[in-house]
């Protein structure tokens, strides 16, 4: 869930919300020769971004204190991880695999945004409409919201608690907000999102984001 504390929202689904599916843009081909959809662009530079703070974290570290107030390094990737199972497997209707905590983690992340990235590049599985908690949803639709948000905070999260950069895209902040916003007071229930906090009056869009996710930023 993209929160500052730990909690389980409907369902034992961590998450932030459901997401538009994006447009088709740019000119990077596909797999299938289309043009590469705005939502799998996005994706891939949030999951490249996540898999850079991933990768620096030292063995020290995985125990170290998260902005999730009862979530560790490991805790906090582990749900990432978890998130990403859970839609892929919306996509056959079968049972996520649990998240060994104790096991490569790294391997675990590249298999499951692995499985994301080549589903969003299938016109088929892309547009495959899976159950969530939060309704029936475009699978490409599901990813562009729920997933992306939810990585890329969290990869504010896991840089913060590891001393890393924690600067995030630009333009995946801007879309986590527009989508984030309208719905406010409706992803702050109990143990979810902590109260936002008032951003400062030239705060960029980044401290904004992170500021009406609970964080200090």
């Amino acid at each position: 869930m993209l929160r500052a504390e730990a909690s389980s929202a409907p369902d034992g689904v961590a998450w932030s919300s459901p997401c538009a599916p994006g447009g088709v843009v740019g000119h990077a081909p596909g797999r299938y020769g289309r043009v590469m959809s705005e939502v799998l662009q996005r994706y891939r530079r949030i999951a490249d971004g996540f898999t850079a703070r991933l990768e620096g974290v030292t063995a020290d570290q995985w125990s170290a204190q998260t902005p999730c107030s009862d979530w560790t390094a490991k805790d906090l990737v582990g749900h990432v991880v978890g998130v990403h199972r859970r839609m892929v497997a919306g996509l056959d209707g079968s049972a996520p695999a649990e998240v060994d905590l104790d096991g490569d983690l790294g391997a675990e992340w590249q298999a499951v945004s692995g499985a994301v990235r080549s589903a969003l590049d299938d016109p088929a599985l892309a547009s495959k409409v899976i159950s969530t908690p939060f309704g029936d949803q475009p699978f490409e639709s599901v990813v562009g919201q729920l997933v992306c948000t939810d990585t890329l905070v969290h990869t504010w999260d896991l840089a913060t608690a590891t001393g890393q950069n924690g600067q995030l895209d630009p333009d995946a902040v801007a879309k986590s907000m527009d989508f984030l916003e309208p719905l406010d007071e409706q992803i702050r229930f109990p143990g979810g999102f902590l109260p936002k906090i008032d951003p400062a009056p030239d705060a960029d869009g980044q401290t904004k984001l992170l500021n009406f996710c609970g964080r200090s930023g």
